[in-house]
C-alpha cells in the first residue's frame, strides 16, 4: 500500500494514509465511521487500488454490497490479481443472486487462489447452496481435507463453524455440537461465536454480571412472578370455598324466614295489639294502688307524731 501510494504527492499521500489506517483501525468495531473515512480516501485517490480495495471493504461491512462489488471489480481491474475473487461471489450473495456466487465458484479464477482464498470460496459457495434452499448440498460442499486436518491455521476456526453451521441446518444436531466445539478450539482470536451456540445447544443461559439493571430485573422476575401466581391460586382457592359453602338446602334455609314473615297478614298482627294495650292498663292500676296505700302511711305517721308531742299551756283566764 505504500508503494502504491508513493504515485501521489507527498501531501497528498499522508492525508490518504491517515484516512487508510483509521479504516483499517474502525472497520471491525465501527463499521459506518470506517465507510466515512474510505469515502474521503477514495475522493482523495480514487486511482490506487489500495484505495479502491478499502472502500471495497468498508461498503462490505455495512452492507453496501453493490457498491463494494463495484469497487473490488475495479481493484481487481488496477491489479490483475485474484484475491478479491472470494468476496466479490459474497457480494453476489448479499445483493440476492446465489446462482452468480455458485457459478463463480467454478471459474477458473479460482484455481489461482492460494489455499486460504479457496478455503474462502469453498464457505462462500456452501452459503449459496444454503440461501438457494439446498442444505445438504452446503454440507458436502464444506468436506475438504482442510475440514479434516488437525492443524491450526487463521481459516481453521471459521471453516469449523460454518460446517457445524450446516450440519445443525440439516437436524444433525449431536454432530454440529462436535465441531462447534471445534471450531471454538481453533478459535484464538475470538473471531467466531462458537461458545454461545454451543451453551445454547447446551441450554445455558448467560447473564452479565457487570450489569446492575439486568441483575435487578432477573432477581425481581421470579418473585414477581411467585407472587402473581400464589394470588392467582388464593383467588382459585377461595372460589372453591365460596362454591362448596353455597349448597342448595343452605340457600333454601336462608329462604325460610322469609315465607314464614309473609304468613303473617295484618289481621293478625291487629289481634296481637290489643293484649299490649292490657298490660300495659293492668300495670297502671297496681302503680295508683301502691301511690294510695304510701299516702295513708305517712298520714298515720304524721298524727301519731302528734299525739306525742306535750300540750301547750293554756291561758288562764
Amino acid at each position: 500500500m505504500r508503494q502504491e501510494l508513493m504515485s501521489l504527492p507527498k501531501t497528498l499521500a499522508e492525508d490518504v494514509a491517515r484516512n487508510l489506517v483509521m479504516v483499517a483501525k474502525l472497520l471491525d468495531d465501527e463499521p459506518e465511521q470506517a465507510y466515512q473515512y474510505a469515502r474521503v480516501a477514495l475522493r482523495l485517490a480514487s486511482r490506487v487500488a489500495a484505495v479502491r480495495e478499502a472502500a471495497g471493504f468498508a461498503s462490505y461491512a455495512v452492507g453496501k454490497y453493490s457498491e463494494a462489488l463495484a469497487e473490488f471489480r475495479a481493484a481487481r481491474r488496477m491489479t490483475g490479481n485474484s484475491d478479491l475473487w472470494p468476496v466479490m461471489a459474497d457480494c453476489e450473495r448479499g445483493m440476492g443472486r446465489p446462482e452468480r456466487a455458485l457459478a463463480m465458484a467454478g471459474e477458473p479464477e479460482v484455481q489461482k487462489l492460494d489455499r486460504a482464498g479457496q478455503v474462502e470460496m469453498r464457505m462462500v459457495a456452501a452459503g449459496a447452496r444454503r440461501d438457494m434452499g439446498q442444505a445438504d448440498a452446503a454440507v458436502v460442499t464444506l468436506q475438504s481435507p482442510e475440514l479434516a486436518s488437525h492443524s491450526i491455521q487463521p481459516w481453521t476456526a471459521r471453516l469449523r463453524y460454518a460446517y457445524a453451521d450446516a450440519l445443525l441446518a440439516v437436524g444433525r444436531e449431536d454432530e454440529a455440537r462436535e465441531w462447534f466445539a471445534k471450531a471454538l478450539e481453533a478459535d484464538q482470536g475470538g473471531t467466531t461465536d462458537a461458545s454461545d451456540r454451543l451453551a445454547e445447544l447446551d441450554g445455558v443461559e448467560f447473564v452479565d454480571a457487570l450489569d446492575p439493571e439486568q441483575e435487578a430485573d432477573d432477581a425481581l422476575k421470579p418473585v414477581a412472578e411467585s407472587t402473581v401466581e400464589e394470588s392467582r391460586a388464593d383467588e382459585s382457592k377461595a372460589e372453591e370455598v365460596e362454591i362448596e359453602d353455597v349448597e342448595p338446602e343452605d340457600v333454601e334455609d336462608d329462604e325460610e324466614p322469609e315465607a314464614v314473615e309473609s304468613e303473617i297478614e295484618p289481621e293478625d298482627a291487629e289481634a296481637v295489639e290489643p293484649e299490649a294495650d292490657l298490660v300495659e292498663d293492668e300495670v297502671q292500676d297496681d302503680d295508683a294502688e301502691d301511690l294510695a296505700e304510701d299516702a295513708e302511711s305517712a298520714a298515720e305517721a304524721r298524727s301519731e307524731d302528734r299525739a306525742g308531742l306535750p300540750e301547750k299551756d293554756g291561758d288562764d283566764s
